[in-house]
C-alpha cells in the first residue's frame, strides 16, 4: 500500500511544523499550508486521502474552507481540528460534510486512525462512483 497523503492546513507555524513531522515518521506523505485559499489550490492539483483543517483561520476559516473543499471534491475527506472546540461549531461542521471534528491538542494516533478510516471511506466512494458511471455507460449503449 503507497502511504497515506495528508493536506494539514493551519494557520500556526509552529503547530504545523510538529504535527506535520510526527505525521512523516509514521509514513504518512504530508503537504501544509497555512490558510484556505492556499488548500483549496492544493486540493485542485493533487489528491489527498484527508484534509486535516484548522477550524479558527484568518480571511476564510475552517468551515468556509471545508464548503469549498467538498464543492470542489465531494469524495475529499475532511477533519477538522479546534482548540476552541464548541458543539456547535462541531455539529455545524458535520452538516457541512466533515468526517471528523477533534480538538488540540490532538492525540497523533487517534488522528492517524481517523486518517486511516477517511483514507477507505475515500476508496469506497470512489469505487462507488465509478461503479455508477460505468452502469450509466452501460445503459445508455444498452449492454
Amino acid at each position: 500500500m503507497s502511504p497515506l497523503k495528508v493536506l494539514l492546513v493551519d494557520d500556526e507555524e509552529m503547530f504545523t511544523e510538529v504535527l506535520a513531522e510526527r505525521m512523516e515518521t509514521r509514513g504518512l506523505v504530508v503537504d501544509t499550508i497555512d490558510n484556505g485559499k492556499g488548500a483549496l489550490k492544493l486540493a485542485k492539483k493533487r489528491s489527498y486521502d484527508a484534509v486535516v483543517l484548522d477550524l479558527a483561520m484568518p480571511e476564510m476559516d475552517g468551515i468556509e474552507t471545508l464548503k469549498r473543499l467538498l464543492r470542489n471534491n465531494p469524495n475529499l475527506q475532511v477533519i477538522l481540528l479546534t482548540g476552541q472546540a464548541s458543539l456547535e461549531k462541531g455539529i455545524e461542521a458535520m452538516k457541512h460534510g466533515a468526517m471528523e471534528f477533534m480538538q488540540k491538542p490532538v492525540d497523533i494516533d487517534a488522528l492517524i486512525a481517523k486518517i486511516e478510516v477517511a483514507h477507505d471511506k475515500r476508496e469506497q466512494l470512489t469505487e462507488l462512483r465509478i461503479e455508477e458511471t460505468l452502469t450509466n455507460i452501460m445503459g445508455r449503449k444498452g449492454w
